[in-house]
């Protein structure tokens, strides 16, 4: 029989303190009644001795010392899962708040996870094609990988995060099952309704389910929701052999919130005020992407930061750039020129790119051709610096086609239209026609043989 305790010992913001608790287990959910009415849920964060730190994902508004009551439940958080979620959308404690009513299923899962054995982990194949040229062609995203998008205050990763769910497939010729988890946390409200109107606009939403939390939300409640996120997305790729794509936007306020709790909680802080424990919570989250062995299903993580004062040695970028496997950067200069998506190509990256294009996955001279622009690109750079000194009369005629080349590649390669989505062979195409403004001398990463095939002069493009 569950003990029902009356009554809090003490109220610190988000945390309340419960004296003479018996049988109290870390992690916990409690259900509290305010006033014998309004029902709040908690999570016991800290024990010692008879005394229990919660959390109250709703917030302490409302409560005091004597108007509540508190009951354990005697099991961690759970969420009711069910392929019905796909085109659901709920708040970031996972009720739904789209008035289409409750999830009805049997099954209940701890939001934690269950840790996957490492044996058992299959290593990342086959490309997701985003319709994004820069991301598709020089970064590509391998299912089961974790590749975040680094932005800064002001620049288009919202945008851009709807973009990728709107356009994001396994290909044209795959049949395989493919969905997309999509997590907000403290959001402002006309962000999150432009989330949910472009996605029903462009007639997506039926393969999506939206989480989310808003800025004026608790701040607990951040700190659940890419955990709920994950559970369905595991759920529907390892249970139901489903590829899913989850999108968590924005890591800085999961991270913010944590901070502002443990400074509640009164720990030794860390870095730029940050816990000591701000890896290993950011790892349980990213390391929940990946393949299981025998399982036909995957889960890819896009997960999304703002750099505060766009500074990537901030602890989060830093951190994260630790666990996951390459970033996408995007570049406030780029931003200025009207260019979009602003993506900077040369800080970017994705590890695990090399297994999951090529013949068989995209074309066969996909790795030569990223190699090649990648090359030249850098060489733009080193041109601009000179022609900032020297001025660009004086160039060399070389240092003159790169400039040129530069110009054009971010015009017509990283830059596209919103709504344009781009398949993989008109991403590679468009890199040959670029390469084709440079002297064949000039590519020295590419093969003879794919030189012979692939490789036309823009002058004998033009005919």
């Amino acid at each position: 029989m569950a003990i029902e305790y009356l009554g809090l010992s003490a109220i610190n913001g988000p945390l309340v303190v419960l004296e003479g608790v018996q049988d109290a287990a870390y992690d916990e959910i409690v259900e509290m009644t305010v006033n014998g009415k309004e029902k709040k849920l908690g999570r016991i964060i800290e024990i010692y001795k008879d005394k229990a730190i919660i959390q109250v994902f709703e917030g302490t508004e409302g409560m005091a010392l004597r108007n509540t009551h508190t009951r354990l439940t005697g099991h961690p958080m759970e969420i009711t899962v069910s392929e019905s979620m796909l085109g659901r959308t709920f708040n970031g404690i996972g009720q739904p708040i789209d008035g289409l009513g409750d999830i009805i299923s049997d099954i209940k899962l701890d939001i934690n996870g269950k840790p996957l054995n490492p044996v058992t982990r299959e290593y990342p194949r086959n490309y997701i094609r985003t319709g994004i040229s820069a991301i598709d062609g020089l970064t590509t995203l391998i299912r089961g990988q974790k590749l975040p998008i680094f932005s800064g205050n002001g620049l288009p990763h919202d945008q851009l995060a709807a973009q990728i769910v709107q356009q994001a497939s396994l290909g044209e010729d795959s049949d395989e099952e493919f969905a997309i988890v999509f997590a907000a946390m403290g959001v402002k409200y006309d962000v999150a309704d432009f989330f949910r109107r472009t996605f029903e606009e462009s007639g997506v939403s039926s393969h999506v389910a939206m989480f989310i939390n808003l800025a004026n939300d608790p701040v607990v409640e951040r700190l659940i929701t890419p955990k709920i996120a994950l559970t369905l997305a595991e759920y529907l790729a390892f249970e139901k052999s489903m590829h899913i794509l989850v999108i968590l936007t924005d890591m800085t306020s999961f991270a913010e919130a944590m901070r502002e709790v443990s400074s509640s909680k009164g720990e030794i802080p860390s870095r730029k005020g940050f816990p000591g424990y701000l890896y290993s919570e950011l790892a349980a989250i990213y390391e929940r992407a990946g393949i299981v062995e025998g399982i036909n299903g995957s889960v890819t993580q896009i997960p999304i930061l703002t750099m505060p004062n766009d500074d990537i040695t901030h602890p989060i970028p830093d951190l994260t750039g630790y666990i996951t496997e390459g970033q996408i950067v995007l570049d406030r200069s780029l931003y200025g020129q009207s260019i979009y998506p602003p993506i900077n190509v040369l800080p970017s990256l994705s590890r695990l790119m090399k297994d999951g294009i090529g013949e068989g996955y995209t074309r066969a001279d996909h790795q030569d051709v990223a190699n090649q622009l990648f090359s030249c690109y850098a060489k733009v750079g080193d041109a601009r610096a000179l022609a900032s000194v020297i001025g660009e009369d004086e160039l060399s005629p070389i240092d003159k086609k790169y400039l040129e080349f530069g110009k054009a590649f971010e015009q017509h390669f990283i830059g596209q239209d919103i709504h344009e989505n781009r398949t993989i062979l008109q991403t590679l195409d468009i890199g040959w026609q670029l390469l084709g403004m440079l002297p064949r001398t000039e590519l020295d990463r590419i093969d003879t043989k794919v030189l012979d095939q692939y490789y036309k002069p823009a002058e004998e493009a033009e005919q």
